[in-house]
């Protein structure tokens, strides 16, 4: 009987965000989190490499509306295509993406040797891609997702069904950087 391969850790406590589902990330603030431009974020969304889970455009005027998972999917995209990846074969890898929850994707190390990427979650899939010579660059996604959570500390959001948020969502105690954010903005 084989034994069971340990799991990769996180690179960092605490991870994932508390974050109500239902709460979305506008356009201008997905990208702002995201590290893209307007011009990706709409073109991902018509050719459907990333959609808005939360709400669609629905015609002239409607607002997407992204989760917080879109946004970190839409963050990896960047990464990926900044190593050189093909938009081709970043499709390939987002839509195992889309499969996972946002727990799952923290404990992620994306492998690629520039035309394919590969999802490892546990070190030794890592160890035997960089043997094997395959990898050349990765990108932990835990890195990403607490990235990403602080700059959403700072940014506005809103429900779903339209109803006021009752406060911006403070940044963990731990994330000094989203700490200082929020001080120089308050002070602004």
């Amino acid at each position: 009987m084989a034994a069971a391969l340990p799991q990769q850790g996180t690179l960092f406590d605490d991870p994932s965000p508390a974050a109500d589902e239902m709460i979305g990330y506008r356009g201008p603030t997905a990208c702002s989190a995201a590290g893209i431009t307007y011009r990706q974020l709409d073109y991902w969304a018509r050719t459907e490499l990333v959609v808005p889970s939360i709400r669609t455009a629905s015609g002239s005027g409607s607002q997407r509306l992204y989760s917080f998972k879109d946004i970190l999917v839409l963050k990896v995209v960047k990464r990926l295509l900044d190593a050189g990846v093909s938009l081709q074969n970043i499709r390939a890898a987002v839509d195992g993406l889309r499969m996972r929850g946002v727990d799952d994707l923290a404990q992620l190390t994306l492998l690629s040797d520039g035309t394919t990427v590969y999802q490892c979650t546990n070190n030794e899939e890592v160890v035997d891609l960089l043997r094997g010579g395959q990898g050349v660059f990765g990108i932990a996604v835990s890195g990403a997702l607490r990235e990403l959570v602080g700059s959403l500390a700072t940014l506005p959001g809103e429900r779903a069904d339209g109803s006021e948020i009752d406060e911006v969502p403070a940044a963990s105690a731990d994330d000094e950087l989203a700490a200082r954010r929020q001080r120089r903005s308050a002070t602004a």
